[in-house]
């Protein structure tokens, strides 16, 4: 295991691939840690130097009081990468880490060579919405919503065909530091990039799970069809997080998106 002090607290992270491979980095959604990406990484780690990290208030990280603003999670993914001389790289993220993947190319841009966004959107959830999941968490824990929370993250079958699994990832969102947790969903109840994307100036490829229902279809589609230079696809078969449900076929889309604003 890999620590390092960034803007005040300690942050996890993880190398991976090829020293000296196009730099490629992953952030994690909402209730996670860096395990998510683990699939993924298996399949591009033969051509990529690939840093994953929690954010704070996840995983191994530090969890410091919140509430977290959307710009604190950008920051401490900017001087993570300056810490490990990724001085230029490919950014992928899910959910909250396609919203700070978008932040980041906002402010950083010039640091990007190419951009991910994996069910995510400019705008996820309402100001209500954030602050009755807010409310519901501190009042019941995670334990008391999970199950409901993991319907959104996986696609119908999941929980059937794959028992151990459903039960381990469950088992790793109801270990989430809560004031993490909390302080996460204050950053998504206050974000809104709608009117900002259109700024963004780095290639992006944005993927959707089709069962998705955290962040559904058309929304995704709504923000990419709002960044200029994007790209659209959808993954059958995979709900919120296909990064666990559908990685072939993410490591796939996310390759060849790479290979095409990257390699040229």
């Amino acid at each position: 295991m890999s620590f390092i002090d960034v803007n005040g607290i300690t942050l996890h992270y993880r190398l991976a691939g090829v020293p000296g491979g196009a730099p490629l980095v992953f952030v994690n959604s909402l209730g996670t840690d860096l395990r998510i990406w683990d699939e993924v990484v298996e399949h591009l780690a033969d051509r990529y130097r690939i840093l994953c990290y929690d954010k704070r208030g996840h995983g191994l990280s530090d969890a410091p009081p919140g509430p977290y603003g959307l710009d604190d999670l950008v920051g401490d993914l900017a001087g993570l990468t300056q810490r490990l001389e990724f001085q230029r790289f490919a950014l992928a993220g899910v959910s909250v880490g396609g919203l700070i993947a978008q932040g980041f190319a906002l402010a950083h841009g010039e640091r990007l060579t190419s951009l991910i966004l994996c069910d995510t959107a400019a705008r996820i959830g309402s100001h209500a919405s954030w602050s009755e999941r807010i409310d519901l968490v501190r009042a019941n824990g995670l334990a008391a919503v999970s199950d409901r929370l993991l319907e959104r993250w996986f696609a119908p079958d999941f929980r059937a065909q794959r028992p151990a699994d459903y039960a381990g990832w469950r088992t790793m969102l109801e270990r989430t530091p809560l004031a993490g947790y909390v302080a996460t969903c204050a950053a998504l109840r206050d974000a809104d990039l709608t009117e900002d994307v259109a700024d963004i100036a780095v290639p992006a490829l944005l993927v959707c799970g089709a069962e998705d229902s955290s962040t559904p279809v058309d929304l995704v589609r709504d923000t990419a069809a709002r960044i200029p230079a994007s790209h659209f696809e959808v993954i059958a078969g995979a709900g919120h997080l296909p990064c666990i449900e559908a990685p072939e076929p993410l490591a796939r889309l996310i390759a060849g998106h790479l290979e095409k604003t990257i390699h040229g």
